[in-house]
């Protein structure tokens, strides 16, 4: 073997180890991108999930309330119709009937808004959407999620391999398809552009 060979083998030698070495750092550099992720994905899925009980939750209150306050005003009907139909009855009778019709009145129009304890129909009904706009806001999330994970463990793939079989054009397409995994990623936490195909 000839001086010249040797050094020609030692530089291939060299620049496949740079090459390693590049290609073991984007690999890791893909699986913190995974971990986040992942992390993202599971994230979203817990908020589409919380939200969409606490929604259920608010609206069955809101029927519950509504309930109540259709009660409320047929037992108000009921009062006010007996006491026009019944003449027979003594004033005070006719006072405490007036005044049991007028508290159911009252409480019935207490259920459409409770301000202090945000329990009237009106507040229940606001809590309700804002749970449901969260919830649609994590459901929008999470496809981008899905298909970034999937992209980083194939380019993590496609990397891997590109080593084992020293192909860089192979590193290469690993990185671009890591780096569209990385966007789709990005846009999971941002939402800034929406891909008509990946919309929820």
């Amino acid at each position: 073997m000839k001086a010249e060979d040797a050094a020609d083998m030692m530089d291939q030698e060299k620049e496949n180890d740079r090459f390693k070495q590049r290609a073991a750092v984007g690999i890791a550099i893909l699986a913190m991108l995974l971990a986040i992720t992942g992390l993202g994905g599971a994230n979203a899925d817990k908020e589409a999930t919380n939200n969409n009980i606490y929604a259920a939750n608010h609206y069955a209150f809101y029927q519950a309330k509504n309930i109540r306050q259709t009660d409320y005003n047929l037992a108000a009907d009921a009062i006010e119709l007996a006491f026009l139909q019944d003449g027979s009855l003594n004033a005070e009778a006719r006072t405490a009937l007036k005044a049991k019709a007028e508290a159911y009145r009252k409480t019935a129009a207490r259920y459409e808004s409770e301000p202090e304890t945000q329990e009237g129909k009106k507040e229940l009904m606001a809590r309700a959407k804002d749970y449901e706009s969260r919830r649609d806001h994590a459901l929008k999330q999470d496809p981008y999620f899905d298909y970034a994970e999937a992209l980083l463990q194939i380019a993590i793939v496609l990397i891997s391999v590109s080593i084992v079989a020293t192909l860089p054009w192979l590193a290469i397409v690993g990185g671009i398809v890591g780096a569209a995994g990385g966007l789709l990623m990005v846009n999971g936490y941002t939402l800034a552009v929406e891909i008509p195909f990946l919309a929820a």
